[in-house]
């Protein structure tokens, strides 16, 4: 079983919209992450991510699905996550009670203390256009509890 997610990654140009998790946070406290949540009873896939990204950030962006990560937890359910991108040419990000967002360029986001699949991922989504078909992965830990992607 796995627990609907979504993941959005807001791009401006060369630069992605990062939320760097508030220190009261129990997961990722002080990491860099996209924006997103969970998906509500009764909600599709897309209006989740629509309503995530106004929430947490005050934009709206025309999203597109890039991707699909199956979240090995050790635990069931595992998570089931639903990335979508998008641009967003105009406007100022709102910071909630989750955290601060910075518009950081591509090229600084492996200096950053990110969530660890966060450079993957956006290495990953960083080539795709509109249209392309999206990709899916399986993220898990291994032996010595290094992070793998598996990308399919």
């Amino acid at each position: 079983m796995l627990i609907p997610r979504v993941l959005i990654f807001v791009m401006r140009g060369t630069s992605v919209l990062l939320l760097k998790g508030a220190a009261h946070k129990r997961l990722w406290a002080g990491r860099y992450n996209g924006v997103g949540g969970h998906v509500e009873a009764g909600e599709s896939l897309l209006a989740a991510a629509r309503r995530e990204l106004a929430e947490e950030t005050g934009l709206s962006a025309d999203l597109w699905l890039c991707g699909t990560v199956v979240v090995e937890t050790g635990e069931n359910p595992g998570i089931g996550l639903f990335v979508f991108t998008g641009e967003c040419p105009a406007g100022e990000a709102e910071s909630s009670p989750e955290g601060v967002l910075e518009w950081v360029p591509l090229d600084a986001v492996s200096g950053l203390p990110a969530v660890e699949d966060l450079p993957v991922l956006l290495e990953r989504i960083r080539g795709m256009q509109p249209g392309d078909p999206p990709f899916s992965a399986r993220s898990f830990y291994d032996r010595s509890e290094h992070l793998t992607v598996e990308f399919f």
